[in-house]
């Protein structure tokens, strides 16, 4: 495999796209020297098949806001690959939505899904539309516009949505309402459900819960206590929202949290009250940080700046795609941290993976780190199909086996020779591998 020349061609093929086309070379230079050791699936041309989606569906999304106007806005599903199971992934509803990020998050979603030990498939999907200043009304008939064209292509067999950005409990309810309407239907097609309706203990924080106790193992393995730790965290949703409650749980301590505006830092501890309050302010649809410096003496409001420049024990990314960028390693690098892990989907940048590789720093990726939310979703949807509910215990510790082992098959396919670990490495080839022989395995399709 020649990953210079298999990326001229995608960037021919895909101009533009360069969050799709930086996650596809971060897969192809990990599995580069074992997929080169398996001349079979160069002969059945497994990269040049697993790097295109199997389907994409765009569709307009008209609906009609409470004055009466007409808005039109585009649906997207990224249906990546099935050859481990039906598609799985979320919908994303932000204005920075496109073709682009959709591919990349299904192309992850792809390995992350293997990782997990689940049967599910990747895909992804979404809009441009904002929920920001919508009212409940506009956000009902905009899911319900978007449903319309979206049921025909999925199904508890075919394609289970979950939530992402922008869509939540709210959405998730209306989406599956128009669903069951449509179809007349009562299925675990949507995961993220209410728990009075199918959805399972625990889901909302499952993907923080599970990057801490990825994390952890991270640190038993090399014989350290997270007890003590200090943790910087971006962002203040949902994911950020499982991080900040489980680290605490665990005796560390969260020290920061950021939004567009800026980050706050609290020396104090992010704890308690202040979880609750974090969660009080987004659920508002206010995704400023500011205030809360306001409510709590001795925190500290930074604006226009991201939080990585505290020294710190852990760093976890928690917000967006390349939200730690290259001079954040940097910076990061100079305060000697034990552990950086993406809890967002490719948080950092290509340019501070690299360096944090280099430097031999404890780094591990998104696909593995942040696999709990779907791994959770996968749970959920077990649940709906032998039409039972696990307690919050049980989901939980299915949660933790599940998470171990991930970083088992990190460790497997990342350990270097000089003992450290590549977790990128290790990730990239562990959910390689069992989505290609199964491809092998299926034949040409």
């Amino acid at each position: 495999m020649e990953v210079k020349k298999i990326m001229q061609d995608l960037e021919q093929k895909h101009p533009g796209e360069a969050e799709y086309l930086q996650a596809v070379k971060e897969v192809l230079i990990s599995i580069k020297d074992v997929y080169n050791q398996h001349p079979e699936f160069e002969k059945a041309k497994i990269i040049e098949r697993i790097v295109e989606p199997e389907r994409i569906l765009t569709f307009r999304v008209p609906w009609v806001d409470d004055k009466g106007e007409v808005h039109v806005n585009i649906g997207y599903r990224v249906q990546f690959n099935s050859a481990i199971g039906p598609y799985k992934g979320g919908l994303r509803f932000h204005p920075s939505v496109n073709l682009s990020i959709l591919k990349f998050l299904g192309f992850e979603q792809t390995f992350k899904n293997s990782l997990t030990t689940l049967p599910m498939g990747g895909g992804k999907g979404g809009s441009d539309f904002s929920i920001r200043g919508k009212s409940d009304n506009e956000v009902m008939r905009f899911c319900q516009a978007f449903m319309t064209e979206l049921f025909k292509v999925i199904g508890p067999e075919t394609d289970i949505p979950a939530g992402d950005i922008g869509v939540g409990a709210r959405e998730i309810g209306y989406l599956f309402g128009m669903y069951k309407k449509l179809t007349h239907q009562w299925n675990g097609v949507i995961t993220g459900k209410g728990l009075e309706w199918g959805g399972s203990r625990i889901r909302p924080e499952a993907t923080g819960f599970g990057a801490l106790y990825f994390v952890n193992q991270m640190l038993q393995t090399h014989n350290i206590d997270i007890k003590g730790k200090t943790i910087a965290v971006s962002g203040f949703g949902n994911v950020a929202w499982g991080a900040v409650t489980k680290a605490t749980q665990l005796g560390a301590k969260v020290i920061t949290i950021s939004g567009p505006d800026g980050y706050i830092y609290d020396p104090d501890g992010i704890c308690g009250e202040k979880i609750d309050y974090m969660l009080e302010l987004r659920a508002t649809g206010n995704d400023v940080c500011a205030p809360y410096a306001e409510m709590f003496s001795g925190a500290k409001f930074i604006p226009n700046k991201r939080p990585w420049e505290v020294k710190c024990d852990i760093a976890l990314p928690c917000a967006t795609q390349n939200e730690l960028n290259g001079n954040d390693a940097d910076i990061l690098l100079a305060n000697h941290p034990i552990c950086v892990a993406e809890v967002s989907n490719m948080g950092c940048t290509a340019e501070a993976v690299e360096k944090f590789v280099k430097a031999k720093q404890l780094f591990a990726p998104g696909k593995a780190v942040n696999a709990g939310g779907v791994a959770t979703s996968g749970l959920e949807m077990t649940q709906n199909a032998i039409r039972l509910s696990w307690s919050s215990d049980e989901v939980d510790e299915k949660l933790h086996q599940i998470m171990h082992s991930i970083h088992e098959q990190c460790v497997k396919y990342g350990k270097l020779n000089d003992g450290y670990i590549d977790y990128v490495k290790g990730a990239n080839i562990a959910g390689f591998m069992k989505v290609a022989n199964a491809m092998m395995a299926q034949g040409i399709v």
